[in-house]
């Protein structure tokens, strides 16, 4: 479903969107995902959607599951301020796997001047499930895997070979780089089960990307983060 890249792209540029706007992102947001409602085919101008091997009469496409994390995620971390104290906040949103996540990141300027991931919070409405914390904890890990992807995550070339071998030359984020804290929110749901292996991994990037904006005045438009930006 190329869910990493999907979401990166539409939620980036949805925060185009409301920035020529002058609007808040997250208003631009819900405005663009509209009313609670249950998307058709015919709305979305297809015949069938694969829709993970699973029926749209058992899980359809459902906005006001979108909106609700979105919602929430927002209100956790204080949106209305999201410029106060020297942060700024980014926020993105995604189905994937039959999953809603909402993630807004946190970004503020360093001692030594580099771009520094404070916070995050992830909103995930993933109907029934079996075990919470395994859950909460799997969403943990999806920030820091995507975090380490969006700033350092590039495979090189090099007279027809891999120049990456292993993690000793393969970047990721250390501990020191982690956010202060990560928050996890599970939206209480007893619809059916949906997925939690996956789903908290795309809308990180652009959550990240569209923070660094807020801050910075300047768009990301190529990732890894790290080849642009002082991280």
């Amino acid at each position: 479903m190329a869910n990493i890249y999907h979401a990166f792209a539409v939620q980036s540029f949805i925060a185009e969107i409301a920035a020529a706007r002058n609007s808040d992102p997250r208003d631009t947001l819900l405005e663009i995902i509209g009313p609670p409602r249950i998307v058709t085919l015919q709305e979305l101008g297809v015949e069938t959607l694969p829709n993970y091997g699973q029926s749209l009469e058992e899980h359809p496409i459902d906005t006001a599951r979108h909106r609700r994390v979105i919602e929430r995620v927002t209100e956790l971390a204080d949106w209305d301020n999201r410029q106060k104290n020297g942060r700024a906040l980014g926020l993105a949103v995604h189905r994937s796997f039959l999953t809603y996540v909402a993630v807004v990141v946190s970004v503020v300027h360093g001692p030594d001047g580099k771009i520094r991931v404070d916070e995050v919070w992830s909103c995930l409405d993933a109907g029934t499930l079996v075990n919470r914390e395994r859950v909460h904890s799997q969403f943990e890990g999806a920030v820091i895997f995507a975090l380490s992807h969006a700033l350092y995550g590039a495979i090189t070339m090099q007279q027809g070979a891999t120049v990456q071998s292993n993690f000793r030359d393969f970047r990721l984020m250390r501990f020191p780089e982690a956010p202060r804290a990560i928050h996890v929110e599970i939206v209480a749901d007893d619809g059916p089960s949906c997925g939690v292996g996956e789903p908290g991994v795309p809308p990180v990037a652009p959550a990240l990307a569209n923070a660094i904006f807020a801050l910075t005045g300047q768009r990301v438009r190529d990732l890894p983060i790290a080849r642009t930006f002082k991280v």
